[in-house]
């Protein structure tokens, strides 16, 4: 997808951790116990800046955290990949934008993600005002392109298990988490990026995560100019001896890299 204004695009990584982040409570493994600072994982989320515009790709538990350790102090708009507590639980926390600057926040997702938003949060969708709730303008999206305050959202459609993900590509980057399978029809969508995101959960075969191997695979497909894998266990391994197995233009992200496309 061209980007015919030639807007700057950048994307800093706010978590690449799978549900339960790493280190993992009570764990000691090698990468747990790793001073790596790569080998700290939040919850997997993605800070894009379009311009002026900025959105969040997920926000999960560790948000706010991750709001304050990259000093954002302004969104747009939340973009929903899918209704796991990982991607999602940290939405009360929208709340501080509201207060400080006076604003309302955008959300975007399939109808069976803000469905799930109401159950979880049912206090933000009260017919009776409650004070503390964040306020939010829901934007329902489906298969077709959309956009997000001027920018343009081509969703991609993915398999978690059962479970139907949309991953984003955005200009010529392509964001996708928490996959296990992707139709060709999908894959045509992406190929042309320059750079994709894409999950790579473990060494080992995952019913509802692309493994290493797998990832790999599936961005050699596509050929883009270069490749960063998200949604990472503890299991994958030391950042910086799986980096080394990888090919030149494939990466393990980390949290808090920022790139530019």
């Amino acid at each position: 997808m061209a980007n015919p204004r030639n807007i700057p695009l950048q994307v800093t990584f706010l978590g690449t951790g799978t549900s339960i982040g790493v280190p993992v409570i009570a764990c000691n493994c090698p990468v747990c116990k790793s001073p790596d600072v790569r080998d700290k994982r939040f919850r997997t989320s993605a800070l894009i800046r379009a311009g002026n515009t900025t959105i969040v790709i997920d926000c999960g538990p560790d948000f706010r955290f991750q709001m304050l350790k990259n000093n954002v102090e302004d969104i747009d708009a939340v973009v929903f990949t899918h209704e796991h507590r990982d991607h999602v639980a940290g939405l009360d926390d929208i709340r501080a934008f509201n207060y400080i600057l006076n604003k309302t926040i955008d959300i975007y997702g399939a109808e069976s993600i803000m469905n799930s938003i109401r159950t979880e949060f049912p206090y933000i969708f009260s017919d009776s005002s409650y004070l503390g709730a964040p306020q939010l303008n829901i934007h329902l999206i489906d298969e077709k392109s959309f956009d997000v305050h001027g920018i343009p959202f081509i969703p991609i459609r993915v398999m978690h298990d059962k479970l139907m993900v949309h991953g984003f590509r955005i200009f010529d980057f392509t964001y996708i988490t928490d996959a296990s399978y992707i139709s060709d029809a999908e894959i045509e969508k992406v190929k042309g990026s320059k750079v994709v995101v894409l999950n790579a959960l473990r060494n080992s075969k995952h019913i509802s995560h692309f493994s290493l191997a797998e990832a790999v695979d599936v961005i050699k497909r596509i050929n883009p100019e270069h490749a960063y894998f998200t949604h990472i266990s503890h299991f994958l391994g030391l950042h910086d001896e799986v980096e080394k197995k990888l090919p030149s233009n494939i990466h393990l992200a980390y949290d808090n890299l920022t790139i530019s496309i």
